[in-house]
């Protein structure tokens, strides 16, 4: 089973922004994802971008058999990005490390879940691992 995970604009900053994102850059916390995901009979690729389009590109291309994505700031304004997902043929998470829901006004809403199979908010880095977790114990092939 693949496994993609695309982060989007500023994720490529955790460990270097705001405390409240952690201390641990996306690079270590890819590689304990990988490792779990291995235990778990699962391969994960990873993808990053800035860029609205190429995230929208990634998602069209397609070759995976899940999904987990945090689109960051995206997450709450892009349709380009929610119409992409709705394409994608194959279960979904997305995840966001903090809680928006406690957050801006403007965060707490994301256009991008009404086209994913749930949303995993809140805790840290843990949201990745919780999501990898959920999609490679569904055993999709």
């Amino acid at each position: 089973m693949k496994i993609l995970i695309v982060n989007g604009v500023n994720i490529n900053m955790t460990g270097k922004r705001e405390a409240i994102y952690g201390t641990r850059t996306l690079d270590e916390i890819n590689a304990d994802l990988k490792d779990f995901a291995a235990t778990l009979g699962a391969e994960l690729e990873f993808f990053a971008s800035n860029i609205e389009g190429e995230i929208v590109d990634k998602l069209q291309r397609g070759g995976f058999d899940a999904l987990i994505i945090n689109a960051g700031a995206y997450s709450h304004y892009s349709h380009a990005i929610a119409d992409a997902l709705a394409y994608v043929d194959t279960p979904k998470a997305e995840v966001h490390m903090t809680n928006i829901f406690a957050r801006e006004n403007f965060r707490s809403e994301s256009v991008t879940a009404r086209n994913c199979d749930g949303v995993i908010s809140g805790f840290g880095e843990d949201v990745y691992f919780t999501a990898v977790w959920y999609l490679a114990r569904r055993g999709v092939k």
